[in-house]
C-alpha cells in the first residue's frame, strides 16, 4: 500500500486524504518561499561580502536579527489580513478582492 493512496485502495479505513496532502505541499512551499526570500534579503543587507572573520560580528549579528524579526512581523501581518480577507470574501454578500487593500 502506497503512503501517498496510490495502491489498490485509493481511500482505505484511515488512509491518506489527498486534498490534506495537497495543503501540507503547499505550505512547506510557501515557508521555504518565505526563508529563502528572508535569508537572501538579510544576507545581502546585512552581511558585507567581503568576508573578514568566519564569525558574524556584532553589528551584523544585531542587523540579521532585526532584519528576521521585521520579515516575520510583516508575515504575520500579511496572513493576518488574507485571512481576513477571505473570511469576508466567503461571507453572503462578501465583495472584494485582493486588490482592495
Amino acid at each position: 500500500m502506497s503512503f501517498l493512496g496510490g495502491g489498490r485502495n485509493a481511500t482505505p479505513a484511515g488512509g491518506v486524504n489527498a486534498e490534506k496532502i495537497e495543503m501540507a505541499i503547499t505550505e512547506l512551499d510557501t515557508v521555504t518561499d518565505f526563508f529563502n526570500r528572508m535569508v537572501q534579503s538579510c544576507h545581502a543587507k546585512c552581511i558585507s561580502t567581503r568576508y573578514a572573520d568566519g564569525d558574524l560580528n556584532k553589528g551584523e549579528s544585531v542587523c540579521i536579527d532585526r532584519c528576521v524579526a521585521k520579515f516575520n512581523e510583516v508575515q504575520k501581518k500579511v496572513g493576518e489580513k488574507l485571512q481576513s480577507r477571505g473570511q469576508s470574501n466567503a461571507a453572503p454578500g462578501g465583495a472584494g478582492g485582493f486588490g482592495t487593500f
